[in-house]
């Protein structure tokens, strides 16, 4: 049964979006290519804060083994796959059934163990050490109600990982006239300026979660090394993370 089936926090309109260009989710030069490039900032990002949290050594080879970890609108899986090679035991869950597919088909190819579902946070049962929440926020109809479901995932004391974009002049200028209409990284009406979320209000919802943030990092885009870097700027891309009180 498809996770648009059943109630669900997720949008239709933003699902079909993204199922329509799910085959590009794994070619590193397509439409999905903005996300590649992300991904060893957030990776630094969360290995380091999730090291500290659970006094893990970030420098061996499975320094996550034992603890379980739940991606929320995995996609095409860009991050389960990293992160279950650092130790994690890995549940990625996304509204889009074909999303989820070309997950599955990418880590069985890559002989990884994922548990891939077809589903919103809502409709899922257990708990988990931590729980991710990465470029979903602004796709979402109602963000209290997904940072609710996706917040009852986690155990108490278990860290929480979120990251979208902030609703500023500037990241209107750079993520929507920027990288959508002149640069041309994302397809037209990828993202919806107004759906942006402030770090106070992203901060603001999860409390209401019962997740407490504990500190935020930017990313921005080195043009010159054509590459992106963690920044303390929270202008455009942000990271957050938190503890379930």
């Amino acid at each position: 049964m498809s996770a648009l089936s059943q109630p669900t926090t997720a949008s239709a309109e933003e699902v079909a979006r993204f199922q329509a260009i799910a085959d590009a989710w794994w070619d590193a030069e397509g439409k999905f290519k903005p996300l590649h490039q992300l991904n060893p900032p957030r990776l630094e990002f969360l290995r380091d804060t999730a090291a500290l949290h659970f006094g893990r050594d970030s420098g061996a080879p499975r320094p996550f083994e034992g603890l379980s970890l739940l991606d929320v609108g995995c996609g095409g899986g860009l991050l389960c796959e990293p992160l279950a090679r650092l130790g994690f035991a890995v549940t990625g869950i996304d509204a889009g059934e074909k999303n989820v597919a070309v997950a599955r088909l990418h880590a069985e190819q890559s002989g990884l163990a994922i548990d891939y579902r077809n589903a919103t946070p809502e409709q899922l049962d257990g708990r988990f050490d931590v729980v991710m929440c990465m470029e979903v926020v602004e796709h979402v109809p109602d963000v209290d109600a997904f940072l609710a479901a996706a917040a009852s995932r986690l155990k108490p004391g278990g860290l929480f990982f979120g990251a979208t974009l902030n609703r500023t002049a500037k990241s209107y200028a750079l993520a929507i006239v920027g990288a959508e209409y002149v640069l041309r990284w994302l397809p037209r009406g990828t993202h919806d300026w107004k759906k942006f979320l402030k770090p106070s209000e992203f901060a603001a919802a999860l409390r209401r979660a019962g997740v407490t943030v504990a500190g935020f990092e930017g990313i921005r885009f080195d043009l010159v090394h054509d590459c992106w870097r963690r920044t303390p700027s929270l202008d455009v891309n942000y990271l957050l993370h938190g503890r379930k009180d």
